[in-house]
C-alpha cells in the first residue's frame, strides 16, 4: 500500500528586514530539507510578508509509520534550524 504524507508549518522569522532577506534563509532551508528528506517542499503561502512564510512538503511510503516519522522529522529539523519559531503546524496522511 503507498501512503503520502501531506504537512505544512508557519514559520515566524528572526532573521531579516525584507523580503529578499527572507527568500534567502527559506530558499536555504527548503534546499536542506529536501536533500536530507528527499521530499518535494514550496513556500505555498505568506509570501508577501518579510517575517511570515508557510512551507508546504510531501512524502511517499509503502508503511504508514515510515511517513509519520518522516513528517516528525521534518518538523523537528525545521524548529532546530534557529532562523524562526514554528507557530502552526498541519499534517495528513492518506
Amino acid at each position: 500500500m503507498l501512503y503520502v504524507g501531506i504537512g505544512s508549518f508557519t514559520l515566524l522569522l528572526y532573521e531579516g528586514v525584507s523580503l529578499k532577506e527572507k527568500r534567502m534563509v527559506i530558499r536555504s532551508l527548503m534546499q536542506k530539507i529536501s536533500s536530507r528528506y528527499n521530499v518535494s517542499i514550496a513556500e505555498v503561502g505568506e509570501q508577501d510578508k518579510w517575517q511570515v512564510s508557510e512551507i508546504g512538503f510531501s512524502c511517499v511510503g509503502n508503511e504508514k509509520a515510515h511517513v509519520e516519522k518522516m513528517i516528525q522529522e521534518i518538523i523537528r529539523f525545521a524548529e532546530s534550524d534557529g532562523r524562526g519559531e514554528i507557530i502552526n503546524i498541519q499534517t495528513e496522511i492518506v
